[in-house]
């Protein structure tokens, strides 16, 4: 047992910082969506939605983002009509907690590890933002496409390059790198 627990250390130091970091992460984000009351948009979404209508308005697009007064959720109003919303799910955090588990079970340097952890969290949100941007334009002009533009096409661009950020850091920066 000790041979392939030496043979293996390496895989199961990744698999247990991986699994402890997205836990540990996961509880205090989800403890964070707690202090928030069931009919609350949680601080976080509320940014990111801001952070639409500025990019939105940067481009004099005629948008309007205002909280639902029917649920917990934050509307999208692209040339006067309803276009989309922006729930929790749509703030990334959940795609920031797994770049930011994968990059720590990998570490390398501290400095470069933080410095790479909080880059790559901010191209996330910023890749985000641009993306419920986008896809309020999309989905005004192409409404019948929601499923492709949502559920495909969206997630491949954003887990596609979360994932080209996994390769650069394991190639680049973290211990096993060449």
């Amino acid at each position: 047992m000790k041979k392939y627990l030496v043979q293996f250390k390496p895989f199961l130091i990744f698999i247990g910082t991986f699994f402890a970091t997205y836990i540990l992460l996961t509880i205090i984000y989800k403890s964070y969506l707690n202090s928030f009351g069931s009919d609350d948009i949680d601080g976080i979404t509320t940014v990111v939605g801001s952070n639409v209508y500025g990019l939105m308005d940067a481009f004099n697009c005629d948008v309007l983002i205002q909280k639902s007064s029917s649920g917990p959720y934050l509307e999208v109003w692209y040339n006067k009509d309803y276009v989309i919303r922006i729930v929790e799910g749509c703030n990334a955090v959940s795609v920031m907690i797994l770049f930011i588990s994968f990059v720590l079970a990998f570490s390398g340097k501290l400095k470069t590890t933080v410095w790479f952890i909080l880059s790559g969290t901010l191209f996330i949100y910023i890749l985000n933002v641009v993306r419920i941007a986008l896809l309020a334009v999309l989905l005004f002009r192409y409404p019948e496409k929601l499923h492709l533009l949502h559920g495909v096409f969206f997630p491949l661009i954003i887990y596609g390059l979360v994932f080209v950020l996994w390769v650069f850091w394991v190639n680049k920066f973290s211990k096993y790198a060449n």
